[in-house]
């Protein structure tokens, strides 16, 4: 595979390069490298510049067939065949050469291991003849012509024989409870049970694998440990307990015992099943059934590992350590393993008790809008993002901060990616449906080369029926339900990173709502956005907000001002959320939060565009004179919103500090323009 192969590092050329956290690689050509402390990375992981501008690869040379007569989608076929792991690679705009999971060593491990044949033969028996079953019921309630009214009912059967089946059933249906693009919603809101109500193995078990793991007895290492667990999951279970040496209290989270081979074996037997389906897969999805199991495994096995789970820790420690409105558990890794995780106990109160957090006096509005910011920031800025933000894994502290636990299940999203994301955004506002539509192949829920055109009245009708209504009624959860429907229509495939981002969303959506009933997701949302989009440096964010500036080769003066209200609407609600005020020695320190809208890299990068740039000079002198007239007054009205956020003197100071490179850039621009005038 060329775009994987030609970008592979070696480990020792990594640990020289990568930076404690993720975004170097994530941000690759548009960040430069921090010069922060190194440490070696457990994986390597690097930005596809050449795979930054492909579409994602369809795995098999194929014929797309739409999921109804009239969907009318057709796809067209791939030069060259790839396997189900390079197009996860191709589509996520990263390789990752050194893997926890890859079907040939999930095939070794499982038949090299001593009576491989019988055991899978047992396995399988077992779970065709349950699943069987439970196929044959389904069946018999289509024939007899109950099928809708008995749902419910088969839902809880499913979410039960998950869970009878063991550790792989049940991760699986937790993937299943957040993927609309296989299964319908009614099934979901079953299996979403899974995620947080397994029952428990018992505490001698348990504590036996702490010991074996940290290889001392637990009274040496802990004066008290809690008799129940605090929770209890479908990989590991977790106890509260105190440090004897520094009487710290700390969570252990320890895994159940004896489930890598099951889950080894597991996903053998998925995968062998699923090389029978691709046919039924490609023509439903768009993709083969192979891939979807090898996204599942993929994450199931870094899961498994907990010291993956610890450095996801310190990625996070290390991306809001600015941000003192967000908690993240410190992790203790001398006391951890494989298997077993120690690390901070969150004194705070889980989002799963409402209202033991009104009681407790917290300003709820002002949690949730932390809450809202910091998942924008995992998503848009970091590239990082906690999986399973359920309520169970997320904290309110008392003095206002978020917190977050549980980082065995996160995600990443390339500069590519999250690129594509702003355009989708920014296509969005501009209400270019054809373009939302192209962007769904690029980032891989559409198989190259599919007609998009059945595909864009479908968009326009949902966004227009939800955006419609304004901020006050837009919530996601409408526009998802609406977005299976057209999932569930058209051959879309929901890439599993994605999928994650959507639970994600509507989880967090939930949170606020339940919370706060009336409280509004964009209201916030908007607010950050529009603050990315006007301040950061970033060089493709600022070709974004050209494109929103711009219509159909009109500046968008009203649209300038929106954005300008709502960045300063973030500024003020951050700059005096009560965990910012209780926190304020740290505050001092952040550079995120401030209590003014920074436009001076703006103003900047745009007095440098007007001169380098003559297609921006020519647009935005336009601007000012169209309808033949000079638009004084509008731009004394953005004036007067961003006068109290500038401090002019420095700004001047700093465009006049910068002059000289601009001089410099504006006589390569014109020389390189009279070089090539002269060519022609």
């Amino acid at each position: 595979m060329e775009l994987c192969t030609a970008c592979i590092w070696t480990s020792a050329q990594w640990s020289q390069t990568v930076t404690p956290n993720r975004r170097a690689s994530y941000h690759g050509f548009v960040r430069s490298i921090s010069t922060s402390p190194q440490r070696r990375r457990r994986s390597t992981l690097c930005v596809m510049n050449a795979a930054s501008t492909s579409a994602p690869v369809s795995s098999q040379s194929i014929t797309q067939l739409p999921r109804s007569s009239g969907s009318g989608l057709k796809s067209i076929s791939s030069n060259k065949p790839s396997s189900a792991m390079e197009q996860l690679d191709i589509e996520r705009g990263v390789c990752i050469p050194f893997r926890k999971y890859t079907p040939e060593m999930v095939r070794k491990k499982v038949l090299d291991s001593r009576g491989s044949i019988l055991s899978l033969a047992s396995r399988g028996v077992e779970i065709i003849w349950k699943l069987g079953f439970y196929w044959s019921s389904l069946m018999y309630d289509f024939l007899v012509g109950r099928d809708e009214e008995i749902v419910p009912y088969r839902a809880r059967q499913l979410r039960n024989l998950l869970c009878d089946l063991g550790p792989s059933f049940i991760k699986a249906g937790q993937v299943l409870a957040n993927r609309p693009d296989i299964i319908r919603e009614d099934y979901m809101n079953e299996l979403c049970i899974l995620q947080d109500d397994v029952p428990p193995v018992p505490n001698q078990v348990a504590f036996a694998i702490i010991e074996e793991e940290l290889g001392q007895p637990l009274e040496r290492l802990f004066s008290k440990i809690s008799s129940e667990t605090i929770a209890a999951a479908s990989l590991g279970q977790v106890y509260r307990a105190t440090l004897r040496e520094t009487g710290e209290d700390v969570a252990i989270k320890v895994q159940r015992p004896g489930i890598e081979p099951i889950i080894y074996r597991d996903l053998f037997l998925f995968r062998t099943l699923a090389s029978f389906l691709n046919g039924i897969s490609l023509q439903k999805l768009g993709c083969n059934a192979e891939l979807i199991v090898d996204e599942f495994g993929e994450k199931l096995l870094e899961e498994l590992d907990y010291t993956l789970e610890a450095t996801n820790i310190e990625d996070f420690l290390e991306n809001f350590k600015d941000d003192p409105t967000v908690k993240i558990p410190q992790v203790y890794k001398q006391l951890s393993g494989s298997r077993v995780l120690v690390m901070e106990w969150i004194d705070g109160i889980r989002c799963t008790n409402p209202q033991a957090i009104k009681e407790a006096g917290i300003d709820v509005e002002g949690f949730l809008t932390v809450g809202v910011s910091a998942a924008l920031r995992q998503l848009l800025e970091f590239g990082l993002f906690h999986g399973d933000p359920h309520p169970g894994n997320i904290f309110a502290m008392r003095d206002g901060r978020i917190a977050y636990v549980d980082f065995g299940n996160v995600a990443v999203l390339s500069q590519q990616n999250k690129q594509i994301l702003i355009d989708a955004v920014v296509h969005a506002v501009n209400e270019d449906y054809a373009e939302m539509a192209n962007d769904f192949t690029r980032l891989g829920f559409l198989a190259s080369g599919t007609d998009v055109a059945p595909i864009i009245p479908a968009l326009e009708a949902i966004w227009q029926n939800s955006a419609g209504k304004g901020l006050a009624d837009f919530n996601f959860r409408s526009v998802t339900g609406k977005f299976n429907q057209l999932v569930y229509n058209y051959p879309i495939r929901i890439p599993e990173r994605f999928s994650l981002v959507i639970r994600s969303l509507l989880t967090q959506e939930g949170i606020c709502f339940t919370l706060k009933p009336d409280f509004k997701f964009l209201e916030v949302a908007y607010p950050y956005v529009a603050k990315r989009l006007l301040t950061d440096p970033n060089p493709a964010l600022r070709e974004r907000l050209i494109q929103v500036l711009f219509k159909d080769g009109a500046f968008q003066w009203k649209r300038l001002e929106n954005l300008i209200v709502l960045a300063k609407e973030n500024v003020s609600k951050m700059s005096s959320n009560p965990a910012l005020k209780k926190n304020s020695s740290q505050a001092v320190r952040s550079q995120q939060l401030e209590s003014k809208l920074d436009l001076t890299e703006t103003i900047k990068d745009g007095a440098r565009m007007f001169l380098i740039d003559a297609g921006i000079r020519r647009q935005l002198i336009l601007a000012f004179t169209e309808d033949s007239k000079l638009h004084v007054e509008e731009l004394v009205d953005v004036y007067r919103l961003v006068e109290d956020q500038i401090d002019m003197p420095s700004v001047a100071l700093e465009v006049l500090q910068d002059l000289p490179s601009v001089v410099r850039d504006f006589m390569l621009s014109w020389s390189d323009s009279i070089l090539s005038d002269r060519r022609y």
